[in-house]
This record gives structure tokens, sequence and C-alpha cells, in this order.
């Protein structure tokens, strides 16, 4: 198993350089000859702006530049923010932990739901309760998040205040004044998670219906129920186990777009995390921290893939078996 992933691992090396040079090109295409602080001292004679240029590395060629970068993002460092000069690592590391607070939530919130509606919907096919969470799902493929994020805000934020009712805050990750507490921190936390969550509840409880109608016909649970194994037992302890492990694959390789989805929902609830950032940065041009997030992005969408692979070999003993087999000969 050690082997198979430290392969995997080397084979996503590539992956991450491309990613990188590509978005470096299109970066720079698009924003390269900008200089900071033009748009506010427009009367920068050409000499000033040709040692701007020269002092922020912008002379040099293509090239060059991108091998600069990639030295130093190799040790950890993506540069200084062309906006402000602060370190873009820093500003990023200083946001991930809100961003990963957001995502885990809303990770843990799609799991404990999506689970039980997958099985439900699979144990009673066809019946009133399984067309219902079958048009739950599909008006969690249809709703956009950033619609969502606004109606929950309309009606937990605003209107359960106007009507004198516990209200939810609109925005942030804690209030301004005595904020910060536990529980100030999950009121903040409500409808974001939910909001991020609902299209992959949508996704997974669908995905894991499929799956466990497919497991429920099998001639294991035939056998399991002969025997003499109640129906819910035999679900829960043969289905689910087999049923669950396509559903495990496809979690390792959405877990990266949980970082894109937070993007639109970080800028809706002005969620002080990565994705907003990012975009406040776009706007301003800035493409060096934009390059930092985005190549953060691209190794956890690498990340995602090795995760889907080893919990595909974990789950399903066929594979784990074959991957012994391979490294053994």
């Amino acid at each position: 198993m050690l082997g198979y992933v430290v392969r995997r691992v080397l084979s996503a090396i590539p992956v991450i350089l491309g990613v990188t040079i590509v978005t470096f090109i299109i970066i720079h295409a698009t924003a390269g000859s900008h200089i900071p602080g033009l748009q506010i001292s427009p009367n920068l004679t050409p000499d000033q702006v040709a040692q701007i240029r020269q002092n922020l590395g912008l002379n040099k060629p293509l090239t060059t530049q991108y091998l600069d970068w990639l030295g130093n993002v190799l040790r950890g460092d993506f540069g200084r923010s062309l906006e402000d000069q602060t370190s873009v690592s820093g500003q990023i590391f200083s946001r991930l932990p809100a961003t990963l607070e957001l995502t885990g939530t809303a990770l843990l919130l799609g799991l404990l739901i999506s689970i039980p509606i997958g099985v439900i919907g699979a144990s009673r096919r066809g019946s009133k309760l399984d067309h219902l969470l079958t048009g739950i799902s599909v008006g969690g493929f249809a709703i956009p998040q950033f619609w969502l994020g606004l109606i929950l805000t309309l009606v937990f934020s605003v209107q359960f205040h106007n009507w004198g009712l516990p209200s939810l805050p609109q925005s942030g990750m804690t209030s301004a004044v005595n904020g910060g507490g536990f529980e100030d921190r999950i009121t903040h936390l409500v409808m974001p998670a939910v909001v991020l969550s609902f299209f992959y509840i949508a996704t997974w409880s669908r995905y894991l219906r499929s799956s466990m109608v497919e497991v429920l016909s099998r001639d294991y649970m035939r056998t399991a129920l002969a025997k003499g194994m109640s129906r819910r037992r035999a679900i829960l302890v043969h289905g689910l186990r087999n049923g669950i492990i396509p559903l495990a694959t496809l979690i390792g390789l959405t877990l990266p777009y949980l970082l894109s989805g937070a993007l639109v929902v970080e800028i809706v609830f002005g969620w002080p995390g990565v994705g907003l950032f990012a975009y406040q940065r776009a706007l301003d041009f800035d493409y060096t921290s934009v390059l930092g997030a985005t190549t953060l992005a691209a190794f956890l969408v690498v990340l995602g893939n090795l995760v889907a692979d080893v919990l595909y070999a974990v789950l399903d003993p066929k594979v784990a078996g074959a991957l012994r087999g391979e490294f053994a000969t």
C-alpha cells in the first residue's frame, strides 16, 4: 500500500507543475503588465514605472519569472503581494483555518445527512418517501449556492430580526462586539455550512441510493435474509459497507470542489477564508496572491484524488488484495 501511495504522489507532480505553468501564463497574459499603485498615482513617469517593474522582477523573461517563483514556492514562499507587499503565504495560511472550518463542517453535514437519505431511498424504493427525497435532491442540483445563501439571509437574518425572533448573523465569522465564543462562532457558521453542503447532500445521497439499489439485489443480501438476519441489520452490516465504497471515491474526488464552492459561499456571507481573499485580490490584479491560492487549490485536487484512491483500496478488499499481489511480485 505504501508503494502505491508513493507512486500516486510521484505521478501527481507533473499535474501540479502543469497547472502552475498554465495559470502563470494566463495570469501574466491578463494582468502581467499591471503596476500596483498606478491607478492611485497616474502621473508616474516612464522611468519611475520602469524602476517599479525592475524592483518587482517584471522586466525579466517570463520563463525566468516562473522559475524564480517556483523555486520560492518549493521553499514554502508564494512571494509578496503586489497590493500591500505582505507575504502571500502568510495571508493564505492565516485564512486557511477559516476555510477548513467551513468546508469541514459542510463535509460532516453532507455525510451525516446524505448517507441516511441514500439508504432510506434505496430500502424504500418507489415509495412516497423515496419520491419526496428524490424531489429534494433535484432541488439541491438546481438551486444555485449564491441564491440559496441570499434567501437564507433574507429569512433567518432579516425577517427573523423584524419578527422579534432569534436571528442568525448575516456575515462574518464572529461578532464585532463580545464575539469569538463558541456559541457565537456556531451561529455564524450555520448558514454558510448549510449552503455549502446542500449541493453535496443532493449529489451524495442520489449516488449512494443508486449504489445501494444495486447492492440490495446481490445474492449475498438474499442469503443473509434467508439465514434469518433482519432486513435492517442486513442493510447496515452487508449492504452499507459495500454500497458506500463508490461513494467514498466520489467524496474524495469532490473534496477540492468544496474549496471552489466555498469561494461563492465566502463571498455571499463575508466569510474570511481563502476564497474571499483570492476573489478580492483578483479584483485588484494582485496576481501573486491569485497564483498562491490557485496553487493551493491544485494541491487540494491532487490530494483529493489520492485520498479517493486510498479510501477505495482500504474499503474494497479486492483492490487491496490486487495491490498487495502487484507489489509482492
